[in-house]
């Protein structure tokens, strides 16, 4: 392995570790915050930084034929996903929330197939089978034996199912442009809904509860960590090591989820959930090595970095 991969790898891991915190930063912002305004002031928080970036940069206005990609990905990544997790996790656990996550990936290479048309081995498909199966199996065992909520299960799957569609839709934007601008302009973009949404929220809801300093920090993680910076470092892990490469270190997210839960939120990990975790982690690292070492799609380069999904440098 060359070091512009090593680095790649490192950027990508950074990436991974700051969006492992999201899921407990969210279960500790609910607490002090209304779950409709935690996941409006995400990106607010996030264009708090990204504006004057843009501005001392002076980077241009994206042309009009990006602006529906980047609207699909500005639903996805600040509407669709913090809202239906926030909404989740008032009635199901970070730990749990983190292991339906864990499919992330491997929903993200089905709208890959299915909307940038690369082509998978079967091999695939038999991972993502047993992955699904094990997902099922984990969710009615909770839901359905030890007092969990399906319904806050379909609200977390939701959420990973927006969360993979809108990082398909990004990826294909960094065909032009960096990856750093792509989130910069999204949370932009979605500034006309989300400021006055979350001005008239606050004022709605902030005497029913009691914000101290831990929900606020928690809701600063969510902005500026997952939000924004976060994306700084997969787009460059991805640019220098590949998708196919540097996509498989987000199968470290879940792991590292369910230890903050645990460490930080006091919320017990059982051995199902890791068991199940681990399953899931497996069937989706399979998946993702199939891609790396099955047949190249028509948009791919011969060495496994596909053309398509590679941002701008």
């Amino acid at each position: 392995m060359d070091a512009r991969v090593r680095q790649g790898l490192a950027f990508a891991f950074i990436a991974v570790f700051m969006w492992s915190f999201t899921v407990p930063a969210t279960k500790v912002a609910v607490q002090g915050f209304d779950p409709w305004l935690t996941a409006m002031a995400r990106p607010v928080i996030a264009a708090a930084a990204a504006v004057p970036l843009l501005l001392l940069l002076r980077v241009p206005f994206p042309p009009r034929h990006l602006w529906r990609p980047i609207l699909v990905t500005m639903a996805g990544a600040v509407f669709g996903w913090p809202i239906l997790l926030a909404l989740a996790l008032q009635s199901t656990t970070a730990a749990h929330a983190a292991v339906i996550a864990a499919f992330m990936p491997l929903s993200t290479a089905v709208f890959a197939v299915l909307i940038a048309r690369e082509r998978v081995s079967r091999a695939f498909w038999l991972a993502a089978s047993i992955g699904t199966l094990a997902l099922i199996a984990f969710s009615l065992s909770r839901g359905g034996l030890q007092g969990g909520s399906l319904a806050a299960d379909l609200l977390v799957v939701g959420a990973v199912l927006l969360s993979s569609l809108c990082y398909v839709q990004g990826a294909m934007v960094t065909r032009e442009m960096p990856g750093w601008q792509v989130i910069s302009w999204v949370v932009v973009f979605s500034l006309p809904i989300a400021l006055p949404a979350s001005l008239v929220l606050w004022w709605a809801t902030h005497d029913s509860y009691v914000t101290t300093g831990i929900e606020w920090g928690a809701m600063l993680v969510l902005g500026l960590s997952s939000m924004y910076i976060g994306f700084f470092a997969w787009y460059r892990g991805l640019h220098l090591a590949g998708v196919a490469y540097g996509g498989q270190v987000q199968q470290l997210q879940a792991l590292l989820t369910l230890g903050w839960s645990a460490w930080l939120l006091g919320e017990s990990v059982t051995w199902l959930t890791v068991g199940a975790a681990c399953i899931v982690i497996a069937a989706v690292a399979w998946a993702q090595w199939t891609r790396t070492f099955g047949r190249t799609a028509p948009g791919d380069r011969k060495d496994g970095v596909a053309t398509g999904m590679t941002p701008a440098s």
